[in-house]
This record gives structure tokens, C-alpha cells and sequence, in this order.
């Protein structure tokens, strides 16, 4: 039976995405859990995966183009389903004719430079311009070399020339396989000729009296600067610190670790204590929503990770029952992820708490802002040697200084503060993690 496909609601904040390109085509078949399509947000590239196998009947929206979540993107099927009459059926699942396909307006429209006019029309939009230029045009148009948003920026990343790469897409398009592609079979740099060797003028202009250049903000850095600047003005923070000796937590990493198959790291056991913790106190597992505190059964944790596009914190879900080396293989994973920018809408959803550990960049010590609409996010900082004060004598130790930052509207003081002390028994005896 036909269904229709509607663009799904990547994050819980977000209200539109970019189509970025269609990894099924028309009257393509596909398996449960296939991807479909990639969709782009301002945190992630994310696949759009099959919850059955089906066929798509018809794609309503083109690549690149910027979709209202909910809207309908695509017709899907059953396996080798035939329709004769494209048209009726999509006015029995309440979706425009063919002739009037839903083609969100795009905001960076394709366009001659000397005319300002649209390079090209769409033949089933009755002659009229239609947002995007033809996706299935096998040669450039007045220059332009047609391939999805998210290779583009890939082949920019990479340094790669877009116009080298041989697209597989409907007539010659560039897709993200096609630049991944290429960048596997890239033996090395190409030596750059005479002319690409001279100085470059910069495309952005300079002060003549103080150089600069403008980065543009990328869409995950733009959605990070408004959750957060929300996050400060919405949500009471306060904070609490800790400072805890961690020779026995480097003991037990150097004991796990003394399995050459295995690896784990200092912040995968201090990930593992913040769920043990939860469990202990599971008041603190818990979100504010308008009409009521939220609290949760299993424990998800946020792991803050770096990439080039910005900061992302992909999720980890039920950490409380996960060994702590099926844990690191799990946060491993989701941090490949995060970087390759192959976060899945599950990912990136859920969470009461997030870890993000500045220490292993010599940090001691800082407090971060909480990630909404999450209660809390530990900051944790670098071991390092201090003098402390053991029976009565100063000896030397190694310390290690955590932060929690809390959102006071669904958790108080006193149990902030509880919480914070199981997880620093929990960080000083370890071996109860493996418990």
C-alpha cells in the first residue's frame, strides 16, 4: 500500500531541514533499515533510514531544497509496486499532482550571473521555474556543476575540486558516495602548478589598516550559539565543584587496558560514573518541560565531541547497562559519527546529562553551559600532580577537578550536591563501575 513520506523532525527543536540528496531514486527498491535520503539540519547530516522495505513510487522534493519538517517528501510503496496512475494516487493520499509537486523554495536559487534568472526550468512544473536547476543534468549549465549540498561541502573540506569528481548520480549528479570516492582512490596531493603556487588574492575583502577575514558561521556553530545563548537566559544555572584524587581511576584504566584488545580512556570512566550516579540518585535523571519534571527510567548521557563544523553532543543511550568497555566501543562509535557527519536522527535526541572533558587538553578546570533541554553537564578537567594532605602528612597526589553545571528549575542544591558526592566516591573507587 502507498504511503507518504514526510520529512522527519531531526532534533527536537528543529522546524525545517535541506534535502540533500536521495540515495533511492524513482521506482527504487529498498530494504528495512536502508537509507532513503540524507537530510541536512543545522547540527548533522543524517540518513533517513526504511522502517520496512518498499519502493519509491515518486520523489516530491528535489536535492538541495529546504522542507518544512512533516511536509511530504516522497511516495513510497511496497516492494515492485506498479502504479498506473501516479496522479490519482497521490490525490488519494491528499498530496499535489505531479504537476504541482512540492518543491520548497530554496534560498540560495541557482542563476545566471548576468541575467539573475534561474538556469534552468522544471518540464513537469508546466514550463515554470521551479527553485533548483535540473538535478539531472548531465553537463554543467553556464558553469555550474550540479551535485548535492553535502558533497559539495565534503569536496570542500577535503580540498577536493568538485568539477573533478565523476558523479553517479541521475545523469552525471555529484553525491556524497561519488566525493567519498574519490577522496579513497586520491593516491596523493596533486603539485600545484606555477600559477596556483603565486599568492592568491583573498576573496574576502582586507582593512588596509588591520587584516582580517569573516568565516561564515556553519550551520551547526549557528545552532550551538542560539541553544545556548537560550540555554543562559532561560535556565537558572549554578554550579558546583569537586575536586577528587584519581590514582586509583588511572590504576583500573591501566589495568583494563593491559588487555591488548582493549582500550578504554579516562573519560569513558568518568562517563560510566555519571550514569552509576544517575542510578544512584535518579532525581537527578530528569528534564524541565512546561508542564512537569520529567524523569527518566534508563540513563542517556550527552558526549560532547569536536568537529570541524563545530560542537556536537550525540547521545549514548542506556549507559547504565553497558559494561565500561562496551561502553567506550559505544562512545567511540557515536564520535566517529559526530566527525564523519553521519549522525542518526536517534542520536541526536534524548539525554539528561552531558559529559565534556576539556582536561585532555590541559585544562584544569571550567564550567560549561548546559546543553537544553538536558538538567546538567559535567565539565571535567585534567589529572594533574598537587600536593594533598594524607593522614596528617603532605604527600604528593594526582587530582582531578570536575564541574557540574545545573539547571536549578527541575533540580535543587541539596540534591546537585548529593549527586556530586556519589559521583566522587564513585571516581575515587572505581571498581565498584565494574559492579
Amino acid at each position: 500500500m502507498a504511503r507518504v513520506l514526510r520529512m522527519p523532525g531531526i532534533s527536537a527543536d528543529a522546524t525545517e531541514a535541506v534535502l540533500s540528496e536521495w540515495l533511492v531514486e524513482d521506482s527504487g527498491d529498498f530494504g528495512p533499515a536502508d537509507p532513503i535520503a540524507t537530510v541536512e539540519t543545522e547540527k548533522a547530516a543524517v540518513d533517513v533510514e526504511a522502517d520496512a522495505a518498499g519502493r519509491v513510487l515518486k520523489t516530491l522534493v528535489l536535492p538541495g531544497a529546504q522542507v518544512l519538517v512533516g511536509d511530504p517528501i516522497a511516495i513510497l510503496g511496497e516492494p515492485g509496486e506498479e502504479v498506473a496512475d501516479l496522479d490519482a494516487l497521490l490525490t488519494s493520499l491528499g498530496v499535489a499532482a505531479v504537476t504541482d509537486a512540492i518543491i520548497p523554495e530554496r534560498r540560495d536559487v541557482p542563476s545566471d550571473p548576468g541575467s539573475g534568472a534561474p538556469l534552468a526550468e522544471r518540464p513537469d512544473l508546466g514550463g515554470r521555474a521551479g527553485p533548483l536547476a535540473d538535478p539531472e543534468q548531465s553537463s554543467p549549465v553556464n558553469g555550474r556543476v550540479f551535485s548535492s549540498p553535502l558533497a559539495r561541502r565534503l569536496a570542500k573540506d577535503a580540498g577536493l575540486a568538485i568539477d573533478g569528481v565523476k558523479g553517479t548520480g541521475p545523469r552525471g549528479r555529484i553525491l556524497r558516495r561519488d566525493v567519498d570516492k574519490a577522496l579513497a582512490g586520491r593516491q596523493s596531493p596533486r603539485t600545484p602548478t606555477s600559477d596556483e603556487q603565486a599568492p592568491k588574492r583573498p576573496s574576502t575583502p582586507v582593512a588596509a589598516s588591520r587584516g582580517y577575514r569573516d568565516i561564515p558561521h556553519s550551520r551547526i556553530r549557528l545552532a550551538t550559539a542560539r541553544r545556548l545563548t537560550e540555554s543562559k537566559q532561560q535556565a537558572p544555572h549554578f554550579y558546583l565543584r569537586a575536586t577528587v584524587r584519581a590514582e586509583a581511576l588511572l590504576a583500573l584504566r591501566a589495568e583494563v587496558n593491559g588487555d591488548p584488545s582493549t582500550h578504554i580512556s579516562v573519560n569513558d570512566l568518568v562517563v560510566k560514573a555519571v550514569g552509576a550516579a544517575h542510578r544512584r540518585e535518579p532525581e537527578m535523571n530528569v528534564i524541565w518541560t512546561p508542564d512537569a519534571i520529567r524523569q527518566y527510567d534508563a540513563v542517556d548521557i550527552a558526549v560532547a565531541v569536536a568537529t570541524d563544523r563545530g560542537l556536537m553532543t550525540p547521545v549514548v543511550r542506556d549507559v547504565g547497562s553497558l559494561s565500561v568497555t562496551a561502553l567506550s566501543v559505544a562512545i567511540g562509535a557515536v564520535a566517529q559519527r559526530a566527525r564523519d557527519g553521519k549522525l542518526k536522527q536517534d542520536d541526536l535526541e534524548g539525554g539528561t546529562i552531558a559529559v565534556t572533558n576539556l582536561g585532555m587538553y590541559g585544562v584544569e578546570e571550567f564550567a560549561a553551559i548546559i546543553n537544553p533541554p538536558m538538567a546538567a553537564i559535567l565539565a571535567v578537567g585534567a589529572v594533574r600532580d598537587e600536593p594533598v594532605v594524607e593522614n596528617g602528612a603532605v604527600v604528593a597526589g594526582k587530582v582531578m577537578t570536575v564541574t557540574l553545571s545545573v539547571d536549578h528549575r527541575p533540580v535543587d542544591g541539596v540534591l546537585a550536591a548529593r549527586w556530586l558526592a556519589v559521583l566522587a566516591e564513585l571516581l575515587e573507587h572505581p571498581v565498584r563501575l565494574l559492579a
